[in-house]
């Protein structure tokens, strides 16, 4: 006899102070059958009131709002019910350090609403539903339980012996700016190897991710810049809207080439990208490492450096906010590591 029984199904909670914006979400939300909108909140208090009345799967959150705003009914929401919230942000440079802040107090993930909306709502529908049901599958609640508990990040030290003249390329999506934020400041400041950081990330948020970063590192890190020089010790943050490649010269000097994205909004910079260029010009001295994200990308990258001789480094199930990149990678046998993400740090300084 066949199962008869539905597949239950996502339930949203929508938090907007905009009745357009809630509108819209409800529309898009109610169009697909994997969804449906448990209720709708006008501000961070009856976000939390609903929170705790209606356990939605996932939130979306709107940061700026009346009475409480998003990062406070984030903050309060992860520490007495943790659970999936993926923000809302204006697509502005200025929204750009309360979005990475709500990705620090654990958010998954941000949409990044386009600056014609709503009349280009169309655009993001795809991206809007496809990170709820990423956050929906996320193990927010497990790593956000692993995080309140963990101690600070060990500092790691370079090898002796180590040899110097590799690339690392660090690739991420959703989750992926908790993990980054986790490895890069633990690595030393004379790690004999130059790095590149590839997170999925719109255009105007990633040069204020990258001072952020460095704030925290004791390695240089800033966005990258066409045609500049990959140094040793320093990290460089590939802009939004872009894809890197690095190129040697004659003169033996790598830099970094930066050309316009060929993914869609949402998926770029593309990771791929930077670590086939990598693997071809660093063979056996490049290191991939692949972070927590959804979709496939870097998984395809990883195992061209892996045949080029170099070393690829996953992080595991448990530790990944969203497991579909690294999951994808190691499915097709392209990882030598896979490790938790207070280990990843160290087997980078191992390893170059």
């Amino acid at each position: 006899m066949a199962d008869k029984k539905k597949h239950k199904k996502i339930t949203v909670l929508i938090v907007d102070d905009s009745a357009l914006v809630r509108q819209l979400l409800t529309d898009m939300i109610g169009q697909d059958d994997e969804l449906e909108v448990a209720g709708i909140a006008r501000d961070g208090v009856e976000a939390i009131k609903l929170t705790q009345e209606l356990d939605p799967d996932v939130i979306t959150m709107d940061i700026h709002m009346p009475e409480m705003d998003g990062l406070q009914a984030l903050e309060y929401i992860m520490k007495k019910s943790p659970r999936p919230v993926v923000m809302l942000s204006a697509l502005v440079k200025q929204g750009a350090a309360p979005t990475l802040r709500a990705l620090e107090l654990g958010a998954v993930d941000f949409i990044a609403k386009p600056s014609q909306f709503p009349t280009s709502v169309s655009e993001i529908r795809e991206d809007v539903l496809a990170k709820i049901k990423a956050a929906a599958g996320s193990r927010a609640r497990e790593v956000w339980e692993r995080a309140r508990k963990a101690k600070a990040p060990r500092k790691v030290k370079p090898r002796k012996e180590a040899a110097g003249g590799s690339l690392v390329v660090m690739g991420a999506s959703a989750g992926g700016p908790r993990a980054l934020a986790e490895v890069v400041p633990a690595l030393p400041e004379d790690l004999q190897a130059t790095m590149v950081v590839v997170q999925h990330m719109p255009e105007p948020f990633t040069g204020s991710f990258a001072e952020r970063l460095n704030s925290r590192s004791r390695v240089e890190v800033r966005e990258a810049e066409e045609g500049e020089e990959l140094v040793e010790g320093r990290a460089l943050v590939v802009p939004g809207g872009h894809d890197m490649v690095v190129e040697r010269s004659a003169a033996g000097r790598v830099t970094a080439r930066l050309l316009p994205t060929v993914a869609r909004h949402g998926a770029s910079p593309v990771i791929d990208v930077t670590m086939e260029s990598a693997a071809q010009v660093f063979g056996a001295r490049a290191v991939g490492v692949l972070l927590s994200g959804m979709g496939s990308d870097g998984a395809m990258g990883l195992g061209m450096i892996r045949d080029a001789g170099g070393y690829t480094i996953a992080q595991n199930e448990e530790t990944c906010l969203v497991f579909g990149m690294p999951k994808a990678a190691i499915e097709r046998r392209l990882v030598t590591e896979i490790l938790p993400i207070d280990r990843i740090a160290e087997a980078i300084a191992a390893r170059v």
